[in-house]
């Protein structure tokens, strides 16, 4: 009778490959993802850093690098606007009308009166991400224009 040995290296392949494989399970599903919310959605019970998501109204005002710019996000699809104050570097594309992701927390109350929401979003220092709409609308067929 002839006996099959699994080559040493074979079994080590495979361990690895098992082991890296429940690592990138465990990431994607429980890796600690910080939650993704809109300014109607900021509220008191938020103590944890998340990712705001909104539209920049009005100009900015005041020096990232110094006490902090100051501006406006308000929802995508609602009405309801926070003050943001963010230091860090400002992405070239940052202007009105653009949709803005960061990181940070809320200090304040968090009570929404009327369209704005009570205190201040602090963002996490060069966390701002900016998304140009216009890149990611549906391209138009120049031989078949939509009327």
């Amino acid at each position: 009778m002839t006996e099959r040995r699994v080559p040493v290296r074979l079994v080590i392949a495979l361990s690895v490959a098992v082991v890296l494989a429940v690592f990138l399970l465990y990431t994607s599903f429980a890796g600690g993802a910080t939650p993704s919310i809109r300014p109607s959605q900021l509220n008191d019970n938020i103590a944890q850093q998340v990712t705001l998501a909104g539209v920049v109204v009005g100009e900015a005002s005041g020096d990232s690098r110094a006490e902090g710019m100051h501006f406006f996000l308000k929802d995508f699809d609602g009405d309801a606007t926070v003050e943001i104050v963010y230091k860090g570097r400002v992405p070239d594309l940052f202007k009105v009308g653009r949709h803005v992701f960061l990181q940070g927390t809320m200090t304040g109350p968090g009570t929404l009166e009327g369209d704005l929401v009570q205190g201040e979003f602090v963002g996490v220092e060069d966390s701002m991400v900016t998304k140009c709409p216009s890149k990611y609308a549906p391209v138009e067929d120049e031989a078949h224009p939509e009327s």
